[in-house]
């Protein structure tokens, strides 16, 4: 079944990422994209030139327009996530402006993990730094489809078109080596606005576009029918009412894909199999839905289903492993250790695992694996394989970014430690599968009282 133009409107929309070391400019470029793209309401702006004359300076300062918190405004770095909605006459855009700094790397995985763009600048006086490596393997690492090299600061360089070209060989080198897809270089000014909005008069030697017109033209993919359908269960509806006395529905949204009245279908992890007797959305009953759609199912069948369960056209269901390999960056202060006990939360699905390998640690400088480190500090990236309490229905990451992510979490007070993606990771780290069955029984015995 074909869906409709109006079906697939989400086209119009793009969701992209900042990144970039501290003081490469990435508050400022938003600002800039903001206030020249006409997307900032006359009080914000008049709150920043209040702010930035309070700071004496003459000019208002554009970061300010997303640098919301009074640390990130008293030190002049962003510290937290910045999510701000705008749109053009072409486009519509749902920005993460991310931290540079190595200490909030973690926050540059939650503002990535759902971006279909991002973002990294380099200051053209610095080149590409630790950190501009660090964000180029996330991004890979997240699967984000493209990437845009910012390269600020050009006035500061005096627009020397070799400075650009030097960055831009040994970022896309870089980046291509991690796997990642596209990079579109752009040599601009933020503080000036030279071609973030409007193409530049100090650069005729770019003849490339300028960052807005490569967010509004660059093609997004959003067909709902290439990825196979998945549903995970968050609550299950039982009014037992007079009006409604044998109803059973399986509220929750769609991950992926398409979903239609009749259409077989298998419940994970116990294997159960029935067919959609309907799909309720909004108080209506549809033949279709589709992702990231949130809908009620009915079954043909009553079968024993609650939150956490999975629900997957019986042609195209993954398979489950209670033995999980993944990519992994850990977000948490206090390391992640082999023999941890954890908590693993797989979209709505929680269970209790336990680290059993951590086989290499992600080495950025040359892109070379450390074995066996033992351990994860904040901010590293590296394989884990863990084991779970129970089976989990994981897709791969590089097929689904949202059925092949997870977290771990400490079970003690519910920190999250690790975010996680299942399956191979970019061609630095190896080419691994996402389930393995060489573990199969291996929990030992200081496993007992965690339910294995």
């Amino acid at each position: 079944m074909t869906l409709t133009t109006e079906q697939l409107s989400a086209t119009t929309l793009l969701r992209f990422a900042t990144a970039g070391s501290v003081d490469d400019g990435k508050s400022t470029l938003v600002g800039r994209l903001l206030h020249d793209s006409k997307s900032v309401l006359t009080d914000q702006l008049e709150a920043v030139e209040h702010a930035s004359r309070n700071r004496g300076q003459e000019a208002p300062d554009l970061a300010l327009l997303t640098d919301g918190l009074r640390a990130e405004r008293e030190q002049g770095i962003t510290i937290d996530v910045a999510y701000r909605y705008f749109a053009t006459p072409r486009r519509r855009f749902i920005l993460a402006d991310t931290p540079g700094h190595v200490q909030y790397t973690r926050n540059m995985v939650t503002g990535a993990s759902t971006a279909e763009l991002a973002v990294v600048l380099v200051d053209a006086r610095n080149g590409v730094v630790e950190q501009t490596r660090r964000h180029a393997a996330v991004a890979a690492l997240l699967r984000v489809p493209h990437v845009v090299l910012a390269v600020n600061k050009m006035d500061l360089v005096d627009y020397a078109e070799p400075v650009f070209a030097a960055i831009a060989e040994e970022f896309t080198a870089y980046a291509a080596s991690l796997g990642v897809p596209e990079i579109t270089a752009v040599p601009i000014s933020a503080l000036a606005g030279d071609n973030v909005v409007e193409p530049s008069a100090h650069m005729d030697w770019y003849g490339g576009p300028t960052v807005l017109e490569h967010l509004e033209t660059v093609p997004v993919s959003h067909d709902l029918t290439e990825c196979p359908a998945r549903f995970p269960v968050q609550y299950v509806i039982r009014p037992q009412t007079a009006e409604h006395p044998d109803y059973r529905g399986y509220a929750g949204q769609i991950a992926s894909g398409v979903l239609r009245v009749g259409e077989s279908v298998t419940v994970l992890p116990s294997g159960r199999t029935s067919a959609i007797a309907g799909i309720d959305a909004l108080g209506e009953s549809v033949d279709v839905a589709w992702a990231p759609q949130s809908v009620t199912l009915r079954l043909d069948d009553d079968l024993d289903i609650s939150r956490g369960d999975l629900i997957a056209p019986s042609a195209d269901a993954p398979g489950t492993t209670q033995d999980v390999e993944a990519t992994v960056c850990h977000v948490a202060d206090r390391p992640l250790a082999v023999g941890q006990r954890v908590l693993l939360k797989h979209t709505t699905r929680t269970v209790k695992a336990i680290v059993k390998e951590i086989p290499s640690r992600l080495t950025l400088d040359d892109l070379s694996q450390h074995p066996a480190p033992g351990q994860l500090a904040a901010n590293d990236i590296g394989r884990v394989v863990v084991r779970t309490a129970e089976p989990l229905a994981l897709d791969a990451y590089a097929d689904s970014r949202r059925t092949g992510s997870f977290l771990l979490i400490d079970p003690s007070d519910g920190t999250t430690l690790t975010a996680g993606m299942a399956g191979a990771s970019f061609g630095a780290v190896g080419k691994d599968t996402g389930a393995s069955e060489s573990m199969e029984g291996t929990a030992g015995d200081d496993d007992s009282g965690w339910d294995f």
